[in-house]
């Protein structure tokens, strides 16, 4: 019996990694597409020509 409770350590374990693994590779695409609109706004934004007030 103390055989098979040593073997469940190392099952345990790559149970574990392997939910590890797979949150680890998940696609994560879908942010990204938010992230970049952002950017291009920053970027429009940041290109946009002086307003003539000079508020510091």
């Amino acid at each position: 019996m103390a055989a098979l409770l040593w073997l469940l350590i190392p099952l345990c374990a790559a149970v574990g990694a392997a939910i590890w693994a797979s949150w680890a590779a998940r696609n994560r695409t879908a942010g990204d597409v938010a992230e970049l609109a952002g950017y291009s706004r920053f970027r429009e934004a940041m290109a946009k020509s002086h307003s003539g007030t000079d508020a510091v």
